[in-house]
C-alpha cells in the first residue's frame, strides 16, 4: 500500500515537472502580438523572456523533485519504524508497548523500559535484523 502511494507521488511529481518545463518552453516561443484596443489604438503584447520562463520551469521541477524526495524519506522512515514495532508486537518475549522506536534515515533509536536484559537483547536484535536498518542505538533501561 505504501509502495503504491510512493509510486503515485513520484508519478505526479514527474508529470508536474514535465508540465512546468513544457509550459516554460511554450511561453518562451511566443512572439509579441498586436491587437486593437477599444479606441482603435494598436497595442503590442509584452515580449516574454524565454530564458527566464525556462528557468522558472526548471526551478518548479526541482522544487517538486525535492518535495518528492522528502516525502519518500518520511515514508521510508515510517515504514521502517512500523516494521520494527510489528516484529516486537509479534514476539512474545518483548513488550512492544513499552519501547519507543525512532527512525531517521536508516538509524534507529530504541528507548523506554524493558523487564529484563534478555528482553533488551531481543528488542535490539529484532531492530538490527530489519531490512533497511543501518544502525541501532540502544537507550533501553531495565526495570
Amino acid at each position: 500500500m505504501i509502495g503504491r502511494l510512493l509510486k503515485a507521488v513520484l508519478i505526479v511529481v514527474v508529470l508536474a515537472a514535465v508540465a512546468a518545463f513544457l509550459l516554460g518552453y511554450r511561453l518562451g516561443d511566443l512572439t509579441p502580438a498586436t491587437a486593437t484596443g477599444p479606441a482603435g489604438e494598436t497595442r503590442t503584447a509584452p515580449a516574454i523572456d524565454t530564458d527566464k520562463a525556462r528557468q522558472r520551469g526548471a526551478n518548479a521541477g526541482e522544487a517538486l523533485a525535492n518535495s518528492a524526495n522528502r516525502a519518500k524519506e518520511a515514508l521510508t522512515a515510517g515504514t521502517l519504524t512500523t516494521r520494527i514495532k510489528s516484529k516486537m508486537a509479534l514476539d512474545d518475549t518483548v513488550d512492544a508497548a513499552s519501547i519507543n522506536v525512532d527512525t531517521v534515515g536508516g538509524a534507529v533509536t530504541l528507548s523506554g523500559t524493558v523487564r529484563s536484559e534478555a528482553e533488551r537483547t531481543k528488542a535490539v536484535l529484532l531492530a538490527r535484523e530489519t531490512v533497511g536498518v543501518i544502525s541501532v542505538t540502544d537507550r533501553l533501561s531495565v526495570r
